[in-house]
């Protein structure tokens, strides 16, 4: 077996960085190996077109653990926001758009009651939300066992639900696992409300309005601070592409190493335990401890090799959900865009497109026969109106997530396929700004596929892996990998398919880290 002091992190993405930046921190000699050119994995900012920049896939923050961001000082590293506390607003066709933030609503011919059952609902579900903000700050205890650890981790999730209180207590079992589809009927009254919230279930994942899970899903949302707020918004200056660069920063002042255009072939083995990554170019890494940042199939199946597991964990990890069904559409546009009704002072806030419950679980429903959404749901956001680093003086970039656009389409996604979604995708722009596609100077379609090919994320699933109750918590990736340690000696995980999941966080990468320190 190699005596090599050094960890290796394969994968640069946020996870990796902050795993990297607090394995560093305390002392450890760690090596960050990156397939592409520029650390952040998903989370880039990068040119589309010439003088144009947009964030790759996700474009907003709000996940991002609070104590990381003061643990590893990212401010002082370079983390700016041009715009915090985005407010959402929800698009109607015939410009009387509705508008939410994280205290109140308004606009929308919106009703007294809903105006005042909103504050409740969103205190309600960030309470909620804050009992998993807690778990996602801890490693998640294992199933069938009576190691004591394991005893008092689950005992102390057990008291974070109890503490809600008796009545929360029960309504937090009782919707944590539905639809959201269901508790926003029981809410509210307005359609245009309705649809907009829905979509914090359904955003990246592979969920309906009517699907099961899509409350814990959107608890998952919002469970990050921004600003000390819950569930706030944020816009990063420089794009997302500036939140992995300020951690990069940190993580290599802290003594970390970091190698870029060095895609990793394989993970070397001595025995049963890790001793090394092999680069694609046929170097040779040494290391005693690996941590994957990339998602657990690509980890284990690919860069291991199924001969190292058993047969029960090789059958478990092939049967994780990880197909995408998000796509992402970027704008060039000569001039900033005009949506009925939309004042310039709302221009730059969070725009959603989803009119209604039904609309979005008809959205849905194409995907179910691998089909793309004829009328998508759409997630946009125009970052140039707060910063005009990313595109020409006077112009603008959109970027869009557009549910849903399946992994697996029938036919596949061929230039044909790209064409009609994207044609479809500005269709259902123009009845919101019909002049829009007048601007156009330039048009990116990222499908999952694409995703895949781009981030080397199988199915290209933003998250690694459905953020669903049995694909979560002490479940995430799988039973007997969910405490980052891997059964193969020296091998860790620390991407978005471990606990806590998917999203600009960096959790995953911080409790990784702590895992590798204990089993030292």
């Amino acid at each position: 077996m190699t005596d090599s002091k050094r960890i290796v992190i394969v994968g640069g993405g946020h996870n990796g960085l902050v795993c990297a930046a607090y394995l560093a921190k305390k002392g450890r000699e760690v090596m960050v190996v990156e397939a592409a050119e520029q650390v952040g994995g998903a989370a880039v900012t990068r040119e589309f077109t010439p003088g144009f920049k947009v964030s790759s896939c996700a474009h907003l923050l709000y996940l991002m653990d609070a104590g990381i961001s003061r643990e590893l000082g990212l401010e002082t590293h370079g983390l700016r926001f041009a715009r915090q506390d985005l407010a959402t607003v929800a698009l109607a066709a015939d410009g009387k758009h509705l508008t939410y933030t994280t205290t109140a609503v308004s606009g929308g011919d919106v009703s007294a009651d809903d105006r005042a059952a909103y504050p409740k609902y969103r205190r309600r579900m960030e309470k909620f939300s804050d009992v998993l903000a807690k778990l996602y700050t801890r490693e998640p205890p294992r199933l069938g066992t009576h190691n004591r650890k394991d005893l008092m981790s689950a005992a102390r999730l057990a008291l974070d639900i109890r503490l809600l209180g008796r009545d929360d207590m029960r309504e937090f079992l009782r919707i944590a696992g539905i639809n959201m589809f269901d508790i926003l009927e029981e809410q509210f009254d307005s359609a245009l409300l309705k649809g907009a919230l829905s979509l914090d279930g359904m955003l990246g994942g592979s969920l309906g309005p009517r699907s099961n899970n899509g409350v814990f899903a959107a608890l998952h949302r919002l469970s990050g601070q921004v600003g000390g707020t819950r569930g706030a918004l944020a816009l990063p200056a420089g794009g997302m592409g500036s939140v992995t660069a300020a951690l990069a920063q940190a993580a290599q002042m802290n003594g970390a190493t970091i190698r870029t255009s060095s895609p990793v072939a394989s993970i070397l083995m001595d025995g049963d335990h890790v001793c090394g990554v092999e680069l694609e170019g046929g170097e040779k890494i040494d290391a005693g401890i690996v941590v994957s940042n990339a998602d657990p199939r690509t980890t284990l199946f690919d860069l291991l090799g199924a001969r190292h597991l058993e047969a029960g964990i090789v059958r478990r990890v092939s049967n994780i959900r990880m197909s995408g069904k998000a796509a992402k559409l970027n704008l060039a546009l000569n001039g900033a865009p005009e949506f009925t009704g939309l004042g310039a002072d709302q221009l730059g806030e969070r725009l959603v497109i989803a009119p209604d419950l039904v609309y979005v679980e008809h959205a849905f429903n194409h995907s179910k026969y691998g089909e793309h959404s004829v009328e998508p749901v759409m997630e946009i956001t125009i970052p140039t109106v707060h910063d005009t680093t990313l595109a020409p003086s006077g112009q603008h970039v959109l970027s869009a997530v557009v549910q849903y656009a399946p992994y697996d389409l029938k036919g596949g996604w061929d230039e044909a396929a790209r064409t009609a979604f994207t044609n479809q995708c500005m269709e259902v722009l123009g009845r919101y700004a019909p002049k829009i596609r007048e601007q156009v100077m330039h048009t990116e379609l990222m499908t999952p596929v694409d995703i895949e090919r781009e981030f080397r994320i199988t199915g290209g699933h933003w998250h690694h892996g459905e953020l669903t109750l049995d694909q979560a918590l002490m479940l995430r990736p799988v039973p007997g990998l969910a405490q980052y340690k891997t059964p193969v000696g020296g091998l860790y995980l620390c991407g978005a398919g471990s606990h806590p999941g998917g999203g600009v966080m960096g959790a995953a990468g911080r409790n990784a880290a702590a895992a590798v320190l204990s089993g030292e």
